[in-house]
């Protein structure tokens, strides 16, 4: 199956199960996703799911069978990959007809597209010969959007056998995801999010398919998502010594985003890119280089010409200039819009519930917390059922969820076997802990509050798919945790597939009443409150390395408001008063800034 999407955009990974299925609905029409492997007994139950829907025989792997987590995900993956190849040949079998996907595929496209220009001309030609012959051609160019898979290399614990013995370490969560991946059918790549794992990256190295055949072509790809250059160096290096081509750096506002979110040291997402822009072809010689060095020594067939690396950004898009200007000034080959096609159901899985809650929320309702267990700040959602039920039973004073599938288990404070953070077993040993020192009435209360805002998001980020398939959840749990960035304040309603592209390529408006600065104004008022934020965390107590990283952080901030001032010239396609109001947020921004005094050991500085 071709896989060569005629999209300007991706749609991200979303959670657990947000968009596990989603390749299911977008792919036919050209669009690429990302699929989160990470909870192989939810990806069980949807496989399970879909060969119902589809007719295929469902053979159970069972929790404890074999390398049941790698076969779980190569089995879903394999019969994703076979429904979306009968989608795919179905719909290129369609008569263009009002109401096919066919016709469906095509107006879909961008506009400036060279397949949109010719479909368009089929569309006008009133001779029939023409006609016909102009269909066949477009017939032979469609090609779905990519099946992409997401592991987050944080998420890589030890596991244990049904007799409670720890298992080699190629069974750990994000090997065996990997190997699920690599052993696969799939055309696609691999989104490694989180940082470098230098054990996870070095398993590539078992798979042929990371590799290039005869041809020079790659049949599994490896996309980094990282922050900033700096980051793509080091882990592109890191790759390339053992043969292993990065495809595409994918680069990912630091704050404004959905799900957990990764801050710079104050590094905002316009200057990365402009260092990206003005180092990729260094970029590309320097790892060419040791890549092919490392394919002679292991004598495999190396690249006849330098292979393409693309960049993407994702991260708080929200206008079709914003896209517009990003892939035009940037040179970027992809934008990624996440939060927005949550409102989308027909691309994603939000319960009805979660879904109307999204709809009515306010800018307030979507907040960076604390809660993920993985002690990395989290994009979270107030109204949801996940952080009632978090409420109630810290109000009932049981805090603390059951751990069923222990992703997160990470922590050995108080066993020997480690435990999740959110987990009730944790909360409660922790709590009593706390009980024992003598701690003023409002320092008891802060250092509480840290333990029972971890919440599980194991179960929470998954348990929206089952209720809307209406499939019974696991464990009876209801509750659903969803991680929407912040943008998402900016859209209020249940959108079609066709409503969010149309808006994605400036063809509809589908934004709220609400004011919206411009995504890089968004992102650096993000990075101010979180300054703000840290500086409180350290209090009277900051040491000299505490109170130089605040100075640093600070100092980028400025340092991205002076490039934004200069920016602000080439951003054609926003009308003056759009311009106007940037520069104002700009120097309003700056003169907050500059306010903010940082703490030393000693002194304010």
């Amino acid at each position: 199956m071709n896989y060569s999407s005629p999209h300007t955009f991706h749609i991200p990974v979303m959670g657990i199960a947000y968009t596990i299925d989603t390749p299911l609905k977008v792919a036919r029409f050209g669009i690429s996703s990302v699929v989160s492997i990470v909870e192989d007994n939810l990806i069980e139950e949807i496989r399970k799911f879909y060969c119902k829907q589809e007719n295929e025989e469902y053979i159970p792997i069972r929790q404890y069978d074999f390398d049941s987590r790698a076969r779980r995900i190569t089995s879903y993956l394999n019969l994703v990959y076979k429904i979306v190849l009968k989608q795919i040949e179905k719909l290129k079998s369609e008569p263009f007809t009002k109401g096919s996907d066919i016709i469906k595929y095509f107006e879909l496209l961008p506009t400036t597209s060279s397949l949109k220009v010719l479909y368009d001309k089929m569309m006008k030609t009133k001779d029939i010969k023409e006609k016909i012959s102009l269909q066949a051609i477009l017939r032979k160019k469609i090609s779905a959007g990519s099946i992409d898979v997401n592991v987050m290399t944080k998420c890589d614990k030890t596991n244990y056998s049904k007799e409670g013995d720890a298992l080699p370490v190629e069974f750990s969560d994000a090997m065996a995801a990997l190997r699920g991946y690599a052993m696969s059918n799939l055309n696609s790549s691999i989104v490694f999010s989180a940082g470098l794992n230098p054990r996870l990256y070095s398993y590539c190295e078992r798979f042929k398919d990371f590799f290039p055949d005869e041809n020079g072509n790659l049949k599994k790809k490896i996309i980094l998502k990282v922050s900033d250059y700096r980051s793509a160096i080091i882990q592109g290096k890191f790759l390339a010594k053992k043969g292993l081509w990065v495809s595409e750096f994918r680069i990912e506002s630091g704050l404004n985003c959905g799900g957990h979110a990764f801050a710079t040291d104050g590094y905002l997402l316009a200057p990365i890119l402009e260092e990206f822009k003005l180092n990729k072809n260094n970029l590309v010689n320097e790892l060419f280089e040791i890549y092919n060095k490392a394919l002679e020594q292991k004598k495999i067939n190396t690249f006849r010409e330098k292979p393409k690396i693309k960049i993407s950004v994702q991260g708080g898009i929200g206008t079709a200039n914003e896209n517009k200007f990003l892939l035009e000034y940037y040179n970027i080959d992809s934008t990624g819009w996440g939060s927005p096609f949550l409102l989308v159901p027909e691309v994603t899985n939000v319960d009805d519930e979660t879904l109307q809650q999204l709809i009515e929320a306010k800018k307030e309702d979507f907040y960076l917390s604390d809660a993920s267990p993985l002690g990395i700040p989290f994009h979270n959602f107030r109204k949801s059922s996940a952080n009632a039920e978090k409420n109630e039973r810290i109000e009932k004073g049981k805090p603390g969820s059951p751990c069923y599938n222990k992703y997160l288990a990470f922590n050995t404070e108080f066993t020997e076997r480690p435990i999740c953070t959110a987990s009730r077993q944790y909360q409660d040993l922790k709590t009593k802990d706390l009980m024992t020192k003598s701690l003023f009435t409002n320092i008891h209360s802060e250092e509480l509050t840290k333990i029972t805002e971890k919440e599980c998001i194991c179960q929470g980020l998954g348990t929206s798919v089952f209720l809307k398939n209406k499939i019974p959840p696991p464990h009876k749990i209801k509750s659903v945790s969803i991680c929407p960035g912040p943008n998402l304040a900016y859209f209020s309603s249940v959108f079609s597939l066709r409503d969010m592209v149309d808006h994605i390529y400036g063809r509809k408006n589908i934004l709220n009443n609400s004011h919206r600065p411009n995504m890089f104004i968004n992102e650096l008022i993000l990075y101010v409150n979180y300054l703000s934020k840290e500086i409180k965390k350290y209090n009277e107590s900051i040491n000299e390395k505490q109170s130089h990283y605040l100075k640093v952080f600070k100092n980028n901030l400025l340092t991205g408001i002076a490039y934004y001032k200069q920016l602000a010239d080439s951003m054609t396609r926003e009308l003056e008063d759009r311009k106007q109001s940037f520069i104002e947020d700009l120097k309003k921004i700056e003169t907050s800034l500059a306010n903010i005094q940082i703490p030393g050991p000693e002194v304010l500085v």
